[in-house]
């Protein structure tokens, strides 16, 4: 195990209908719809959704703390958004006594249009908290894997999907980040080979292209997270950073925000070459959890800026890595997050998903 940071990491070990009623209610009753929070307040009189043209903070943008003002995302990048997401988590694990959880989690289950029918457990009493309903397994059969060879490893809308160009890849249309300040140096392939050019670290071979894949888990998602294929992870890197929102309207505002919050890298090989997943934190994301390493702890009180843990997983599982199949259960969110998938694959390969549509785990994400 290498560790880069003020405190070492300590050594890990293996494990593993309502009945219908035939007359027809009052008009005066208030309908339920399945609907987003979002939509929801899109229903409201145009009057009071002033804000959304920003009218309402005019003396604010005179000010020079327009939404887009550099001073504005300074402001948001300081908030003490991991104190808040430490305080949510504690929240999310307290016990509802009883009579509380039908009330208390029936108002998150309509308010995020979560689907109760697709849970293993669907009666909201036998959820003791919050966080056990974020966390939620489905049915067995409620998610199909797909016989393709790289599947959707999450629920969640696509942010992004594509090649790379160059060591530069897409957060959202318009804005690109470095591979290497996400993924980190690759000093824990072959340190001699720090120098040369990023891909060449990665292993991409020539005749190869280097893919990736982002998703956005909403709040009512499902927050478990799967493998998206057959492949082995031969190295895991947990970045302690900030824990900003990473909604796509924020996305879109924030360059680089991936690589400024925390996240864990699964690093490994899959048929095709370089394989990896990251699981992105954000705000209320009280942790990321990783099934086969229980020594990975996130959103500590405290960190320092640049400053990385790693593990080997070749050291803990023997030369292969920690190998799992398509469809394997990988790790879980607290609330919502992102998983980024950046993967080496044939040129030939292509993406059948679109940009701002919605996946499900084990849904394909191209052809070969």
């Amino acid at each position: 195990m290498q560790t880069h940071a003020v405190c070492a990491m300590p050594k890990m070990h293996k494990t593993t209908k309502h009945c219908g009623s035939s007359l027809q209610r009052p008009k005066r009753w208030l309908p339920m719809p399945r609907l987003s929070i979002r939509r929801r307040l899109g229903q409201l009189p145009p009057k009071l959704l002033r804000l959304h043209s920003w009218k309402l903070l005019r003396p604010f943008a005179k000010a020079g703390l327009s939404p887009t003002s550099r001073v504005s995302k300074a402001m948001y990048s300081r908030a003490p958004t991991r104190l808040l997401s430490r305080l949510w988590g504690l929240l999310n694990e307290v016990c509802l006594p009883r009579w509380l959880r039908l009330p208390l989690l029936s108002i998150y289950v309509w308010a995020f249009s979560v689907n109760m029918s697709e849970a293993k457990e669907e009666d909201l009493n036998r959820y003791q908290n919050l966080g056990e309903l974020f966390r939620r397994p489905l049915k067995a059969a409620a998610r199909p894997i797909a016989s393709h060879q790289v599947v959707s490893p999450c629920d969640g809308h696509i942010l992004h999907s594509g090649r790379s160009r160059g060591s530069q890849i897409e957060q959202v249309k318009g804005l690109t980040y470095s591979l290497e300040n996400f993924l980190g140096p690759q000093d824990w392939r072959e340190p001699s080979n720090s120098n040369l050019p990023f891909l060449q670290q990665l292993g991409v071979r020539p005749a190869s292209r280097l893919y990736h894949h982002v998703i956005y888990l909403a709040p009512g998602d499902y927050h478990r997270f799967h493998s998206p294929t057959d492949w082995s992870i031969h190295h895991r890197r947990h970045f302690p950073g900030t824990l900003l929102s990473v909604s796509p309207h924020v996305a879109r505002w924030i360059p680089s925000l991936f690589c400024q919050n925390e996240r864990v890298v699964l690093s490994g090989q899959w048929q095709f070459g370089f394989f990896s997943l990251t699981a992105v934190g954000a705000i209320n994301v009280g942790s990321i959890r990783i099934y086969g390493d229980q020594e990975l702890r996130t959103n500590q009180p405290r960190h320092v800026k640049g400053k990385y843990h790693d593990v080997s997983y070749t050291d803990l599982y023997g030369v292969g890595g920690l190998t799992l199949a398509k469809g394997d259960p990988l790790g879980e969110f607290n609330f919502g997050s992102t998983i980024v998938l950046i993967f080496e694959g044939p040129r030939h390969f292509h993406f059948q998903v679109k940009n701002g549509g919605r996946i499900h785990v084990g849904e394909a994400l191209g052809t070969l």
